[in-house]
């Protein structure tokens, strides 16, 4: 490595390969990362190539350096905005009872009292 990359720095770089797990990007002339395909972006991630393309400048922020490797792991994702949780609409809370008395407007009767509704149901 020519230049000593610290864990935080944000540095420009070209994308030099797409593999099915990542993307290698050039940092400068005899330095490469790679950013896993879980930091390109938020959300699921099927194909590397439907978000980077070789010879494509990206934007990183460096993440871990292991020099005695000679490995650099990047992220362009940790450069982005988190995206807001999508949730269903807010509503408070009930108690199983009430969920329950809800969906069933007869509650829970027994079968001794229903037996006597079925029989007159089935017209005996």
């Amino acid at each position: 490595m020519t230049k000593n990359y610290e864990v935080g720095d944000v540095v420009t770089g070209k994308v030099t390969g797409i593999q099915p797990y990542g993307a290698f990007v050039a940092l400068d002339d005899e330095t490469q990362g790679l950013v896993h395909i879980s930091e390109i972006t938020y959300g699921f991630v099927k194909e590397v190539s439907d978000f980077l393309s070789i010879g494509q400048e990206v934007e990183v922020k460096v993440l871990e350096v292991d020099d005695s490797a000679g490995k650099i792991s990047l992220s362009i994702r940790a450069l982005q905005e988190k995206p807001p949780l999508l949730r269903k609409e807010e509503r408070p809370k009930k108690s199983l009872q009430a969920r329950v008395n809800e969906s069933d407007a007869e509650g829970f009767n027994s079968l001794k009292d229903k037996l006597s509704d079925w029989i007159k149901q089935s017209g005996q």
